[in-house]
């Protein structure tokens, strides 16, 4: 699909969106040049109104944002990208423009530092240590975690509860690590499903 790039005058809204949090991260504008640029170097880069030329993001502070997948919307004349950033997008520091990080797709995150601790071999991790026992030592802590969660959904106690529910989802992300499995497929998964229903 080709933008269109005369809509507004040879500038179009580009949205960035975090790949894996699926957080808004910033608007910025671009012409052709720039999402060429950004097409050919996999770095975002927008045309910048107040310096009025290119301007790549992260090219003083280091935090560029790497692009995993480029969608234009049906009138052409809008882009998202979803990428990767390297560091705090916002000029203040934030993870995003639009607000401070949030929770959601904060599971995403969790799946990378689960990845990083395993494939980094870290000593000290727990995390590591847990997947080095293998398949079975793995599956049952789930499993024990399960139980545990069972048990403080029978009581009124919802600060147990909660922690519990974080214990069971944390064990069952290292599971999918150790089957070789992301979360992205259980929700693909859940998506086929309900559009079956």
């Amino acid at each position: 699909m080709k933008i269109n790039f005369e809509k507004s005058a040879g500038l179009v809204p580009a949205i960035i969106q975090d790949d894996k949090t699926l957080q808004v991260l910033m608007l910025g504008y671009m012409n052709e040049e720039a999402y060429l640029k950004t097409v050919k170097e996999q770095k975002v880069t927008f045309f910048s109104r107040s310096k009025e030329r290119l301007w790549t993001k992260g090219e003083t502070s280091g935090n560029f944002l790497i692009v995993n997948d480029i969608r234009i919307d049906c009138d052409q004349d809008a882009i998202l990208i979803k990428a990767t950033p390297q560091g705090p997008t916002c000029h203040t520091g934030n993870t995003s423009c639009f607000s401070e990080e949030t929770p959601q797709g904060f599971l995403y995150q969790l799946q990378e530092i689960i990845a990083q601790r395993i494939e980094n071999d870290a000593d000290n991790s727990y995390t590591n240590k847990l997947y080095k026992k293998g398949i079975n030592k793995v599956a049952q802590k789930v499993g024990e975690e399960a139980v545990e969660l069972i048990i403080e959904a029978k009581d009124n106690n919802t600060a147990l509860f909660k922690g519990e529910a974080a214990d069971l989802l944390y064990h069952f992300l290292i599971l999918l690590k150790t089957k070789g499995i992301k979360l992205e497929d259980i929700e693909d998964l859940l998506m086929k499903r309900s559009k079956r229903s």
